[in-house]
């Protein structure tokens, strides 16, 4: 059954149609990766609506949906909806701006836009849980990831900056195939490295750093997601102390991923560990969260999470202790969720590795 035909079957009885418009969402249902275009799902039948500059890709590459040439968008829309006899319609609240709605219920005609986010919470639901294809797209991006932090390992010199080194880290995962990174390459060392999202800079990598890399890339659409925190020349014995500890944590969250282990467990386990070994409110975000077409997809494993992983969720582990004015740790792999457990899909060492 095709992903189209997923949501038709899942939709609450009053929902006559479902209007998708941000990228993330045409692609998961047509295929097709485009800034633009308009996907109608009704319940008998669904359309593409999509501009000049896409329409041959669509006519390609879109198999599940009428594909139609936009000319007069919403008079297109309006003569569908009264075709299908369309009255009630959802909108993907998740993505949806408040100045796209204003203008979708001007031009919308004898029908009522449910800002309920129903609908949208069951095409994320049905995201979250991965086939085989999608499973496949992310290993092969987790695998150009994995390759690339071999190669990081070689390059990386002192006297480097933090930019020189996130230039490489892109330049290579393009050049073995991937289509685009998931996010801003993190890379920063020493001081920097207390920052858990900070942003590569011109400050130079000196002997006696901890050089904290975060980054990944897309295959197919699909990301990737690792970290790992290095030392230049030498460690000292607390950031031994610290690197080990986070690493130990790493390990107790990922050990307890399960289906039958709520999400708040994975995150308590790892982040009581990080307190006890003394290091009280220095891990400040998230245990992990899903990864897929986006980098950031629910569920998630935190302090404030809600219910239990499911199989086919793909899920990222990465504690962290950060010292202010010091230096910090990371260390992030992603897991896919399985019916007794979880199968690691980064295969990089997660040790201490002294360049």
């Amino acid at each position: 059954m095709d992903r189209i035909s997923k949501l038709k079957d899942i939709l609450p009885q009053e929902v006559d149609c479902v209007i998708v418009t941000s990228d993330y969402n045409r692609h998961y249902f047509t295929g097709m990766r485009s800034s633009a275009g308009t996907l109608l799902i009704t319940k008998e039948k669904t359309y593409f609506i999509i501009d000049f500059r896409y329409i041959e890709l669509a006519k390609r590459t879109v198999k599940n949906a009428e594909v139609i040439l936009q000319e007069k968008l919403y008079e297109q829309i309006n003569a569908i909806f009264k075709e299908n006899n369309v009255k009630n319609v959802a909108v993907e609240t998740s993505y949806m701006t408040l100045n796209e709605y204003t203008v979708m219920q001007k031009n919308l005609k004898d029908v009522t836009l449910s800002m309920d986010s129903t609908v949208d919470a069951l095409i994320l639901d049905l995201r979250s849980h991965k086939d085989e294809k999608e499973i496949e797209a992310i290993k092969k991006a987790q695998a150009i990831t994995d390759a690339t932090f071999t190669h990081i390992c070689e390059f990386i010199k002192e006297g480097m900056t933090e930019k020189e080194i996130a230039l490489e880290i892109e330049y290579n995962m393009r050049k073995l195939g991937a289509e685009n990174t998931s996010f801003d390459t993190i890379c920063v060392s020493g001081v920097n490295s207390s920052l858990p999202h900070g942003v590569p800079s011109d400050k130079k990598v000196e002997k006696g750093d901890f050089v904290t890399m975060d980054f990944g890339c897309k295959v197919d659409g699909y990301c990737s997601d690792m970290t790992r925190t290095v030392a230049i020349g030498m460690a000292t014995d607390e950031m031994k102390k610290v690197y080990n500890t986070v690493l130990e944590a790493h390990y107790k969250s990922a050990e307890n991923i399960n289906p039958a282990v709520t999400n708040v467990s994975v995150d308590k386990v790892g982040r009581d560990f990080i307190y006890d070994a003394g290091y009280t409110g220095c891990f400040g975000h998230g245990t992990g969260h899903s990864v897929g077409l986006e980098i950031h997809e629910n569920p998630r494993y935190s302090p404030t999470a809600t219910g239990n992983c499911e199989v086919g969720n793909i899920m990222t582990v990465e504690p962290g202790i950060y010292l202010e004015g010091k230096f910090g740790v990371r260390i992030e792999n992603m897991y896919l969720v399985t019916e007794n457990g979880s199968e690691k899909l980064t295969a990089s060492p997660m040790e201490l590795i002294i360049l």
